[in-house]
C-alpha cells in the first residue's frame, strides 16, 4: 500500500520562496512518475510539475520557469522547489504518484492529503 507524505507548505509573501517535499512508502518509489497537483480555492485540480522515472520533467505553464520538481530515489522523495512565488499560487498542493507511463492528464495514481500553501501580499 503505497502512502505519500506532504510537509512544507505554509504562509509566505509574494515574491518568496517554499520548498514542498514528499515521502513514499510503500510500493518501488523508483518504478514511478511523481508529481504535484494544486487546486486553488474554487478551481479544478491543475498539474503543477511532474517527473518522469528517467528524470525528464513536464510544466504547468503558468509555474514554468519559477517552479522546479526533483527526485531523490534513494530518499523515496520528490520535491517543488518554489520561487518567485505570486498570490495566484494559492492553493492546496497535493503529491501524486503513479505508474511509469500514465499521462499527465489523468487523476491517477496515489495521492496524498495535500498541504496548503498560502501567498500573501
Amino acid at each position: 500500500q503505497v502512502q505519500l507524505v506532504e510537509s512544507g507548505g505554509g504562509l509566505v509573501q509574494a515574491g518568496g520562496s517554499l520548498t514542498l517535499s514528499c515521502v513514499q512508502t510503500g510500493g518501488v518509489f523508483r518504478n514511478n512518475a511523481a508529481a504535484w497537483y494544486r487546486q486553488p480555492p474554487g478551481k479544478q485540480r491543475e498539474l503543477v510539475a511532474g517527473i518522469r522515472t528517467d528524470g525528464r520533467t513536464t510544466y504547468g505553464d503558468s509555474v514554468r520557469g519559477r517552479f522546479t520538481t526533483s527526485r531523490d530515489n534513494d530518499k523515496n522523495t520528490v520535491y517543488l522547489q518554489m520561487n518567485s512565488l505570486k498570490i495566484e499560487d494559492t492553493a492546496v498542493y497535493f503529491c501524486n504518484t503513479r505508474p511509469a507511463r500514465v499521462a499527465w492528464s489523468l487523476f491517477s495514481g496515489s495521492w496524498g492529503q495535500g498541504t496548503q500553501v498560502t501567498v500573501s501580499s
